[in-house]
């Protein structure tokens, strides 16, 4: 079985930290140990998370029209959080507690 890559656009699930249990898109090339992460949630465009690549674990779904909204200056936080519910990925609660 051919192991998966760290693809932009592959979506990744977190499997440490307080986050765990969360799914990210990547959203830019692996730079060395590091990925940078983005739910269009928690974790925006403009501020990815920096996350080790041994600390998620990627999953065979990939955001096929990632790389082209990105290269049209069109790809937003909403189509980022559309992708993951639309997958059945969306949080299950968020990371703090709501008043």
């Amino acid at each position: 079985m051919e192991p998966i890559p760290y693809d932009v656009g592959r979506v990744v699930q977190s499997i440490q930290g307080r986050d765990r249990k969360r799914y990210f898109i990547v959203t830019a090339e692996p730079e060395g140990d590091f990925l940078l992460l983005s739910d269009g949630m928690t974790r925006k465009l403009d501020h990815p998370k920096k996350k080790k690549i041994k600390h998620v674990r990627p999953r065979p779904l990939r955001m096929e029209n990632y790389q082209s909204l990105q290269a049209e200056n069109r790809l937003k936080d909403s189509d980022l959080r559309t992708f993951l519910k639309e997958n059945g990925l969306g949080p299950e609660q968020p990371l703090c507690k709501e008043d």
